[in-house]
């Protein structure tokens, strides 16, 4: 006799996310359209209020849908377009529940970050080339607090990659680099060095766009894999050094 796992119960919400993604990928629903109201949808796909509630949240969550606050005609969810909000919160939790490593993390972000690099190099873009100069620029003031610098180091890496002209790589991108953003800046506060690795990642980061600028791919890719490399070498010593006690 065979022994066969029972399958996943069929949620009662399942057949109002089908529908939404089918519409999406037909046309039949666009960014900025607005969503039935629930008691609508509830009689629509035979499923309760509570159920309609629920898909709602799911689609808020993966970036679907905005669903605003208020009553009113104009109150129901939109349909937006923000996938790597919904990719970047999927990572963290994961990555706060042991299942993804942020090692695997860092080498995917390396090996995009890298072909981003390369094929940056066959694009004109200098609009994309002065925002990354200006978050430079904004890195270098003398007096920049510790939470300021890490948002534009995190811009400026997105600015980089947005260079390669590949929409899906800077969804990609935002959604890895909010997903480790927290653990990085917890790390280097209890390094308790952060004068010397600041003064170590505006080096890196200038040397990472005289490439980019100079339109040298191979150097630039070479030295974000350095970078980002350096980086988790030193979040990594930090967690050891936190999970050891430190020194006293």
């Amino acid at each position: 006799m065979t022994d066969l796992a029972p399958s996943s119960p069929k949620r009662t919400y399942d057949a109002l996310l089908q529908d939404v993604e089918e519409g999406l990928r037909s046309g039949r629903f666009k960014t900025g359209d607005q969503l039935p109201g629930e008691r609508i949808l509830a009689e629509k796909y035979g499923i309760s209020r509570a159920s309609v509630r629920e898909a709602m949240r799911i689609l808020d969550v993966v970036g679907v849908i905005r669903s605003p606050s208020g009553a009113g005609p104009k109150s129901g969810a939109v349909f937006v377009s923000e996938p790597s909000a919904g990719l970047s919160s999927t990572l963290r939790l994961h990555i706060a529940s042991n299942r993804l490593a942020v090692k695997d993390i860092v080498e995917t972000r390396i090996l995009l970050e890298t072909w981003a690099a390369q094929a940056a190099v066959q694009h004109d873009n200098p609009q994309g080339i002065q925002r990354a100069r200006e978050l430079l620029m904004g890195m270098d003031a003398p007096d920049i607090d510790y939470e300021t610098f890490h948002t534009l180091d995190a811009q400026f890496h997105l600015a980089l990659s947005a260079l390669a002209g590949n929409t899906v790589i800077d969804t990609v991108m935002d959604s890895l680099s909010g997903s480790v953003r927290g653990y990085i800046k917890e790390a280097l506060v209890s390094l308790g060095q952060w004068p010397v690795v600041l003064a170590e990642l505006r080096a890196h980061h200038h040397a990472i766009f005289a490439a980019v600028e100079d339109k040298n791919g191979g150097l630039a890719a070479d030295l974000l894999r350095k970078h980002i490399g350096w980086l988790y070498d030193q979040t990594t010593n930090a967690h050891s050094l936190g999970a050891s006690g430190g020194e006293g």
